[in-house]
């Protein structure tokens, strides 16, 4: 009984937000609301195929309120918004990418990075993309190098070489026969997931799909990494 007089003590306090529009959320709304669900900027075709990775299904556009939330979660310290971001990442991979998968992992950040952050913004949303599908997620790679954010890099081709050879496989095995589901929070150009399959698939893995939280609407973006 206490617990829960405190529990509404807070929310009087500090109530829950949306958090895209950062309202304050009513009644039943639980991190979203009613408004945010209903004209968030969702892809035509989730959908597009890439390099290495056969296909990329992703959540959201990247932009407007899409884009300061996600800004939040990844640079602002709001890792609670995994929660949310990776439930409707499992949404979409449940619609869209059914029976295409036997393993899931993420597109890894550098040891300082990370370091730096606090966390692994792709890792967080793989761990509750596979809870959302009762799955679990594996650690299948790592980034050895601390290479230049690809924001800061505009040409395709020079995109692609920033990231070659920064990924290595942890263990070939685990992924030795294996259809692989790649998470990462934004695509813009797919260097990134590509140059990963290509690790994966060098690995021994059959095929690598992929699922983001948004995708640029442009395929480029001014994301820092």
């Amino acid at each position: 009984m206490i617990g829960k007089l405190f529990g509404s003590f807070l929310e009087v306090l500090f109530p829950q937000k949306c958090v895209f529009c950062r309202s304050i959320l009513k009644g039943s709304e639980k991190w979203v609301c009613s408004e945010c669900r209903r004209t968030l900027p969702r892809p035509e075709n989730p959908l597009t195929r890439g390099g290495a990775y056969t296909v990329c299904a992703a959540s959201l556009v990247y932009k407007d309120a899409v884009k300061k939330a996600f800004h939040r979660f990844k640079f602002g310290g709001k890792s609670n918004y995994a929660k949310p971001f990776g439930e409707m990442m499992a949404k979409t991979v449940m619609e869209h990418l059914r029976g295409r998968y036997d393993l899931i992992t993420w597109v890894p950040i550098s040891p300082s990075r990370k370091r730096s952050r606090g966390y692994d913004q792709s890792m967080l949303l793989a761990y509750t993309v596979a809870l959302g599908l009762q799955d679990v997620a594996v650690e299948t790679l790592r980034k050895t190098v601390n290479n230049t954010a690809q924001s800061k890099i505009s040409i395709p081709a020079q995109r692609r070489s920033n990231v070659a050879g920064v990924y290595t496989a942890v263990d070939p095995a685990l992924v030795q026969g294996k259809r692989i589901l790649l998470i990462d929070d934004i695509l813009t150009t797919g260097s990134t997931l590509s140059e990963c399959a290509s690790v994966l698939l060098g690995a021994g893995a059959t095929e690598v799909v992929c699922a983001v939280f948004a995708r640029a609407e442009d395929g480029k973006s001014k994301l820092k990494e």
